[in-house]
C-alpha cells in the first residue's frame, strides 16, 4: 500500500528521516516496522507564524518495495546516425543533444567559449587581470550563464514540457535528489562544473561531438533553407540547425538580423544588484533578532510591485552568494549574482529589476532597438566609473533620498564598487520606479530599507532584448534553422530552456522524419 500524507514539523523534524517516519505513522496510525520507505514529495519553509515549521508531502510505502522517483533515460550509440547542428552549449543547447541521442541522431555541438573547467580559468584571469575575455567568461562558454548563477531549478513553465524528466536528467548527471522535491531547488555554482561535463561526457560517449572555441558567425542559406553554419576559422558544418546561444550573444542577433532572418525586439527588465548581509535577510524573514536556526537555510526573498505601470521586481535571488561581473565585451559593464551549493557566504544579493517594453524606447527602433539600449547602458555604466571591472555603487538609502554615498559596505564584488549617485545613471524612468519601489519594500519587510543595503549596477542580462520567431508547430524560424531557448526569446531559465530543447529536438527529429 501506498499513502500520500502532508506533515507539519519543525525544521530540526523535517531533516531526519527517522522523525518524518515516525510523524507519518502517527498520522496514518501504524506501526514504524511497516513502513518500507518514506519519500518526500514537496517540502517548503512556512516563516509567515512563529515558531517556524516546514511544510512537507511524503509519499509512504507500506508493507511493499520503494519505487524510484528518479526516471532514467536510455541513451543509444549515434555515432553513424543523421547530425543536427546544436549552437551553444548552455542548458537548451545541452538537453536538445541529450534528446537527440536519446532518439537516435548525431548531435554536433559547437559552443564559442571554453570547456566549464576551463571557464574557471578564465574568469578567475578577468578579475585578476581587470580585462574581459569576450569569449570565455561568465555568460560565455560550456554550461551559458547558469552555469555560474547559483544553477536554479524553481520554473512555473510545467506546461512546456515534463519538469520530472529534466530534473531527472541532472540527477542522472550527478545532482543531488533533493532537488526532486524542494520548493526552490538549486544546484549551486560549485556543484553545476561536474554536472555538465558529465553531460558532454554522455553526448561524447553515444557518439555525439561537443566542439569548443568554435564561434559560429554565419548561417549558410541556399535558396529558401538553412543547409548549415560557418564558424570563425572558415569551417563549415552542414545539417539543420538548433541555435541555442544564450540572451548575450550580440554577435548572432546582429548577423541574423543582417541575413533577414525573422525577428522581433523583445521587452526585458533592467536596474542593480542589491546586497545585504545575509545575517539581516536571515532576521527579516526569519522573523527573529538571534541568529538562524542551524535547521533552516539561508533565507531568501521574493518582491514584486506595480510602479507607474510597470514591474518591479526582485530576480534571481542569491542567498549566501557573491556578485561577479558578467561582461561579455571590452568597454561595456554589467553585474550578475552566485552562490554555492552550501549557501554559506556572507552576502544575500538579488536583481531588483523594472520591466521596459519596447514602446518605451522610442529613440531605439527595429528589432534589435531593446539590445541597442541594452548595450548603451552597459557602456554607460563601463564609462561612469572610467573603465575596468570596477562598478558603480550606491547605499539604497542614498539612492532613494538622492544623494551620492560618500562611503560604502563591505561587498562580495571582488572587482570593487566606486561610490556614486545611481539616479545620474539610469534613465529616470528606471531610477525613479526602483526608488519608489525600495521605499515599498522597505515598509513591507522592515530593516530591508537601510545603510547597510548596497546597489551594484547596472543588471541588464535578465532576458533576451531578441525573440527570433519561429513557427508554434515546426519551432522554424527559416526553413531547417530551430532557434531555441532563452537565447531565441522562449524560455526564462535552467529548467524552461532545458524543456525548450527537448521540444526543440522533437521538432527537428520530426522535420529529419
Amino acid at each position: 500500500m501506498i499513502k500520500d500524507i502532508n506533515l507539519r514539523l519543525s525544521p530540526k523534524e523535517a531533516t531526519l528521516i527517522p522523525e518524518i517516519k515516525t510523524a507519518a505513522c502517527k498520522k496514518l496510525k501504524i506501526k514504524v516496522g511497516t513502513v518500507t520507505d518514506i519519500q518526500i514529495v514537496r517540502r517548503s519553509i512556512d516563516a509567515r507564524r512563529y515558531p517556524i515549521v516546514v511544510d512537507m508531502s511524503v509519499k509512504v510505502f507500506i508493507d511493499e518495495p520503494s519505487i524510484s522517483r528518479v526516471e532514467e533515460t536510455k541513451y543509444q550509440d549515434v555515432s553513424d546516425k543523421k547530425e543536427v547542428i546544436v549552437v551553444g552549449c548552455g542548458p537548451a543547447g545541452l538537453f536538445a543533444a541529450l534528446r537527440l541521442i536519446e532518439k537516435g541522431f548525431k548531435p554536433i555541438v559547437l559552443e564559442r567559449g571554453d570547456n566549464v573547467h576551463d571557464r574557471k580559468v578564465s574568469t578567475a584571469t578577468m578579475i585578476k587581470t581587470n580585462r574581459v575575455n569576450e569569449h570565455s567568461n561568465y555568460c560565455y562558454g560550456e554550461g551559458g550563464a547558469g552555469a555560474f548563477s547559483d544553477g536554479k531549478l524553481y520554473t512555473r513553465s510545467s506546461k512546456r514540457g515534463d519538469v520530472k524528466k529534466v530534473l531527472s536528467q541532472f540527477i542522472q548527471h550527478g545532482a543531488a535528489e533533493d532537488i526532486m522535491f524542494e520548493a526552490h531547488p538549486h544546484l549551486g555554482t560549485d556543484n553545476l562544473p561536474a554536472i555538465v561535463e558529465n553531460m558532454r561526457n554522455t553526448i561524447i560517449k553515444f557518439g555525439g561531438e561537443v566542439r569548443f572555441k568554435t564561434m559560429v558567425v554565419d548561417v549558410i542559406v541556399e535558396g529558401e533553407k538553412v543547409v548549415g553554419v560557418t564558424t570563425k576559422d572558415g569551417k563549415t558544418y552542414n545539417a539543420p540547425v538548433i541555435l541555442a546561444t544564450g540572451h548575450s550573444n550580440d554577435d548572432m542577433y546582429i548577423m541574423l538580423n543582417e541575413k533577414g532572418i525573422p525577428l522581433e525586439a523583445k521587452g526585458i527588465a533592467v536596474g542593480v544588484r542589491v546586497e545585504h548581509p545575509q545575517k539581516l535577510i536571515d532576521q527579516i524573514q526569519y522573523k527573529t533578532s538571534e541568529k538562524r536556526d542551524k535547521y533552516l537555510p539561508p533565507a531568501e526573498y521574493r518582491f514584486v510591485t506595480q510602479v507607474q505601470d510597470r514591474g518591479v521586481y526582485s530576480f534571481c535571488m542569491c542567498p549566501g552568494g557573491v556578485i561577479v561581473p558578467s561582461h561579455t565585451k571590452e568597454g561595456y559593464s554589467n553585474v550578475n549574482g552566485m552562490s554555492n551549493s552550501s549557501r554559506s557566504g556572507e552576502f544575500a544579493n538579488a536583481a531588483f529589476v523594472v520591466e521596459i517594453r519596447p514602446e518605451d524606447l522610442p529613440q531605439f527602433e527595429g528589432p534589435l532597438g531593446v539590445l541597442n539600449f541594452q548595450k548603451a547602458l552597459e557602456k554607460r555604466t563601463y564609462d561612469y566609473i572610467g573603465g575596468g571591472l570596477e562598478a558603480p555603487g550606491q547605499r539604497m538609502v542614498d539612492f532613494v533620498k538622492g544623494k551620492e554615498s560618500t562611503s560604502l559596505p563591505t561587498t562580495s564584488y571582488i572587482p570593487g564598487v566606486v561610490g556614486c549617485d545611481l539616479n545620474k545613471l539610469f534613465p529616470s524612468f528606471i531610477s525613479q520606479r526602483l526608488a519608489q519601489a525600495f521605499r515599498l519594500f522597505g515598509k513591507n519587510a522592515r530593516g530591508f530599507l537601510c545603510k547597510d543595503a548596497l546597489l551594484i549596477a547596472s543588471e541588464t542580462r535578465t532576458s533576451s532584448p531578441v525573440r527570433i520567431l519561429r513557427d508554434k508547430e515546426t519551432f522554424m524560424s527559416f526553413d531547417g534553422l530551430f532557434p531555441c531557448g532563452e537565447g531565441a526569446g522562449y524560455a526564462g531559465g535552467i529548467v524552461s530552456s532545458a524543456m525548450d530543447g527537448v521540444n526543440t529536438a522533437d521538432a527537428v527529429i520530426k522535420y529529419l522524419s
